[in-house]
């Protein structure tokens, strides 16, 4: 879902629920605006806005959280690429090869996921690592290191372990590429929205003033939505992940 079409979506159903309210004022009969039906109808608005307003208010906490919980793994990915990097240069020069191998399997990654200076969409591919070496060739290599004491023994262990991680976490770019947000969620919130809306331009005096408040406001929803799509989608559109652990992660590696 692209999340500026649905923003756009539910702004454009939330103002023409307005302008329906509005219209509808001009053709009801004068009974269906007295005091009790005002009470009626505001009694029953109030209950749909409050619904609205914490169902919407927990998705936004809900894709606040999950995009935090991907940056701080992409974080705690670059430390462990490090981590293993040194790991690797304190086992002993026979590392090199593999250390190399992983600069470049890491860079190839970093490039498809955040691409730099082409439009083209990231690759989220998470068995693709581009050319040379693959993934799960660097941990074969590691584990087929021949220790020679207690020492390098202990090191190849944190190295295996450290790059079997790094190999679970390809597929949590792959995990972020369906949204939590389900279409009928999204169907039903922006109906919700409109009746809210339509029952606001009912009532509401017919001034520029009280439009233009209901426009800001109508637009202010879509704006919300907007938002919490993008954040539900790490590694795609305007609110992405930052790149930048990975590329310094991949600036000092194999020094």
């Amino acid at each position: 879902m692209n999340p500026a079409v649905i923003g756009t979506i539910v702004f454009t159903c939330t103002f023409g629920g307005t302008l329906l309210g509005r219209w509808l004022r001009t053709i009801l009969p004068k009974h269906h605006f007295d005091a009790e039906s005002r009470d009626t109808v505001r009694v029953g608005i109030g209950l749909i806005a409050t619904m609205t307003a914490l169902v919407l208010g927990l998705v936004t906490a809900s894709a606040k959280s999950s995009f935090d919980a991907v940056d701080a793994a992409t974080k705690q990915t670059a430390i462990n690429i490090l981590t293993l990097d040194r790991v690797l240069a304190r086992y002993g020069s026979e590392t090199g090869e593999i250390r190399k191998g992983m600069q470049g399997v890491i860079g190839a990654r970093t490039g498809m996921i955040w691409p730099q200076g082409s439009s083209k969409p990231a690759s989220l591919e998470p068995t693709r690592v581009g050319a040379g070496w693959g993934a799960e060739g660097l941990v074969d290599a590691i584990r087929g290191l021949k220790p020679r004491d207690d020492f390098q023994r202990a090191l190849q262990s944190r190295a295996v372990d450290l790059s079997e991680g790094l190999l679970q976490t390809r597929w949590l770019v792959h995990g972020g590429l369906d949204t939590s947000v389900p279409l009928p969620f999204l169907v039903i919130l922006t109906f919700w929205l409109t009746i809210t809306f339509a029952s606001f331009g009912l009532f509401a005096p017919r001034n520029a003033t009280v439009l233009t408040v209901l426009f800001a406001c109508a637009l202010s929803v879509g704006s919300a939505v907007f938002l919490v799509l993008e954040m539900d989608s790490p590694f795609e559109g305007m609110l992405l992940v930052s790149a930048d652990p990975m590329r310094y992660a991949i600036a000092h590696l194999n020094q």
